[in-house]
């Protein structure tokens, strides 16, 4: 049962979870909710097929009814959720991680994602307990059903025009294949943009850097405007400029502004960031008016937080980006429809992407460093007060770990939810700061508490 964590369900197929355990999920999911009817769709791995039967069957077998959307996106689900008023839905998918990887995304009413304190530990207690799973006396009824023409309408009300724009496209051979081309046409180089859950070219994760070389050699050889990579389920996207430079992730929360300040003309947005966001990011939008809301990593934190603060748009560094016109939800799709429109007026005007990145970017980042390392808290601990002991902070975050921010650098530090890391990231005025802090945080992990660096 070790694959329930915080946002999801999900890990090593037959390994962290099995069939029985998709099957009583099903089971227990119209309960929980309330729901006699549930959205299902799956992405292309090779063991989606028995989960999304498994799952199905326990559904059904509970007497509620299932709409059946396939092959989807994440993005796909929530879409259906919201738009057509479910109370519950399922997207069967491991995100970005490996072949071997599966599990399930839960949505309730609204496309509102439910977590581990939201109900998917009490289907956890369940199936520990357990309980049993006797067969409805009417069993629910499985309909086949198709939204997609739906959500690419949807997408296509924020198309711009791109004509003038060269664009390298990389599907991850992921669920983005299901719509590119019925978004961006033929013109596009595209790689990789055929469904394969084998994910034969690379792992389908944007953030391990050497998964965004093909993309960065596309833009190279075809001297792309942009270059464009889309995660396993496609509700990430990460960008590379046209010098082939990866596109800090955070700093295109700054970049939207383009189009929903200069271009819709919306005044004093709130915009949500998550905790290691760049403090660049505020600043910048702080020339917007913006009212800026930092919170929590991970969708079933993110999602909520920008309904409560009835936010505009918000974004994180792993490439989930929120739109309110989205029902607050995530989609990789449209956060690229958005990014490629500001591309394009840019260009009009005979800037470019790199520039205007750099625009934003003030400061060093040393990205997110991942140490093994056994006693995480006790670690996060000697990090937080070795720093604060130096030096008189300015700022002082203590969810999701701790962020602590002085006059010319900050630093979070906060244990993965979904992976066995102790995550590090600092961010300094320059470079000699930024390489003495890593240091020293280094040495508190790895001489104290045994921590290995990932």
């Amino acid at each position: 049962m070790g694959a329930f964590h915080a946002y999801d369900i999900r890990g090593i197929y037959n390994v962290d979870f099995d069939k029985d355990v998709a099957y009583k999920v099903g089971y227990f999911l119209p309960e929980l909710l309330k729901a006699d009817t549930v959205l299902v769709g799956r992405d292309c791995r090779v063991s989606s097929q028995e989960i999304h039967d498994y799952l199905i069957k326990g559904i059904t077998d509970a007497g509620a009814n299932v709409d059946d959307i396939g092959l989807s996106s994440t993005p796909l689900v929530y879409f259906g959720t919201a738009n057509y008023g479910y109370k519950a839905s399922v997207q069967i998918t491991a995100s970005h991680n490996p072949a071997e990887y599966n599990g399930m995304k839960v949505s309730r009413e609204n496309a509102l994602p439910v977590g581990l304190d939201t109900g998917l530990g009490q289907i956890k207690q369940w199936i520990d307990e357990g309980r049993p799973t006797p067969k409805a006396a009417k069993p629910g009824v499985v309909k086949e059903i198709d939204i997609k023409p739906d959500y690419i309408e949807f997408l296509k009300k924020y198309k711009g025009d791109y004509s003038n724009l060269k664009l390298a496209i990389d599907c991850s051979n992921g669920m983005s294949s299901l719509f590119v081309k019925q978004i961006y046409g033929d013109a596009p180089a595209y790689i990789f943009d055929t469904l394969d859950g084998r994910f034969p070219n690379h792992e389908p994760n944007p953030l391990i850097p050497k998964n965004v070389e093909p993309l960065r050699e596309l833009v190279k050889k075809t001297g792309a405007d942009i270059g464009v990579i889309y995660d396993g389920d496609a509700d990430r996207v990460m960008f590379v400029d046209e010098k082939a430079r990866f596109v800090a992730p955070d700093l295109v929360i700054g970049l939207m502004a383009y189009y929903f300040c200069d271009e819709r003309g919306e005044k004093n947005p709130r915009v949500l960031q998550e905790i290691r966001s760049s403090k660049a990011v505020g600043e910048w939008l702080a020339a917007y008016g913006a009212e800026m809301h930092t919170w929590r990593v991970g969708r079933a934190f993110a999602a909520p937080k920008l309904r409560e603060i009835d936010g505009l748009w918000g974004g994180e560094l792993a490439g989930h980006y929120y739109f309110k016109d989205f029902f607050y939800s995530d989609s990789g799709m449209l956060a690229s429809i958005i990014v490629l429109r500001i591309v394009s007026a840019l260009k009009k005007k005979g800037l470019t992407l790199s520039g205007e990145v750099d625009k934003i970017t003030r400061y060093r980042n040393s990205g997110e460093i991942n140490f093994r390392v056994e006693d995480k808290k006790g670690a996060m601990d000697a990090v937080r007060d070795h720093f604060l002991a130096a030096e008189q902070s300015t700022a002082f975050m203590d969810f999701d770990g701790y962020r602590a921010e002085f006059p010319d650098w900050w630093f979070n530090v906060r244990p993965s939810n979904t992976e066995p890391y102790l995550r590090f990231i600092c961010e300094a005025s320059s470079d000699d700061v930024l390489q003495q802090k890593i240091k020293e945080a280094q040495e508190i992990i790895e001489k104290q508490f045994g921590g290995v660096r990932a």
